[in-house]
């Protein structure tokens, strides 16, 4: 019973992976991945696990990438196909947190990526204002950008890139972007760490645009008092829950999401193959 407030069980968890996985896997493929495991359900105590067990089967394939930190290697589980999620998920690894780089391009980001977190009594309705102010600013630099619920409490915004370059160029603009939502809208916006600044607003967080950071992966579970997940939205559904003042239209459950890619298909999809440019200026060409 890994979510003992609902009534999930590790059988149900197993079950959403397998049937997850067309979706999911695509944009686990080839990335280094760190586990978030719960061995004792959502309510006991966790840990991050970014070495692959050693007890793992031989077809569970690894990357090698190095750490300073470490002073060598550590070889990252790769999820490239179906038995390794259901794996994990026998691992009650619930949350999948992949790196934006390919793990044979570990210094190229494939997106930018924007974690808005609401400090209460903020909520995801200010996150959607936020959101919308980023579609906005990339919009006038003729980039697209995909916001997908973070299956916590608030939402994330990914520019995709799929182009050559560094986390060198990437890390700077995305702080320098966080600074300038921060200067327009100092009374709503954040995008310094420190707690005591974010009371009813929205971190702005710049900083997971970091080799050595990983994100929460599009479809995986979260481990909530439910069992949220991080879900692909589209705009006009952030613009609806905006108008209607309904924070619930923006929280999905396994079963929810299940249903949504079988009606929609993978709305997250454009964030594998859309190449996209950033300004020369910010590139430093």
């Amino acid at each position: 019973m890994l979510w003992p407030e609902d009534g999930f069980t590790k059988g149900q968890v197993i079950d959403y992976c397998a049937r997850i996985a067309d979706a999911i896997l695509p944009h686990l493929r080839d990335r280094p991945l760190t586990l978030k495991r719960y061995p004792n359900g959502v309510g006991a105590s966790s840990f991050y696990e970014k070495r692959c067990p050693g007890h793992r089967p031989d077809w569970v394939k690894t990357a090698p990438v190095w750490s300073g930190r470490n002073e060598g290697d550590i070889d990252y589980c790769l999820c490239n196909e179906k038995a390794t999620l259901v794996w994990m998920a026998q691992l009650a690894a619930l949350e999948l947190h992949p790196s934006l780089s390919l793990a044979a391009d570990i210094e190229r980001p494939t997106v930018l990526a924007f974690d808005l977190d609401p400090g209460a009594p903020a909520g995801i309705l200010d996150c959607c204002w936020v959101a919308l102010r980023l579609r906005e600013m990339f919009a006038g630099l003729d980039l697209e950008c995909f916001p997908k619920t973070s299956g916590s409490k608030g939402l994330q915004v990914y520019v995709p890139l799929n182009s050559e370059i560094t986390y060198e160029r990437t890390k700077p603009f995305a702080h320098a972007v966080a600074q300038a939502l921060e200067r327009s809208e100092p009374d709503r916006v954040v995008s310094r760490m420190a707690k005591k600044l974010r009371k009813g607003k929205v971190l702005v967080d710049w900083s997971q645009n970091d080799q050595h950071k990983t994100t929460v992966a599009v479809y995986s579970l979260r481990a909530r008092e439910r069992p949220t997940v991080s879900t692909p939205v589209e705009w006009k559904e952030v613009e609806r829950a905006m108008k209607r003042n309904d924070p619930d239209s923006l929280s999905f459950e396994a079963d929810d999401v299940l249903k949504r890619v079988e009606k929609r298909g993978d709305l997250f999809a454009p964030v594998l193959e859309l190449r996209q440019e950033l300004p020369a200026e910010v590139r430093g060409d």
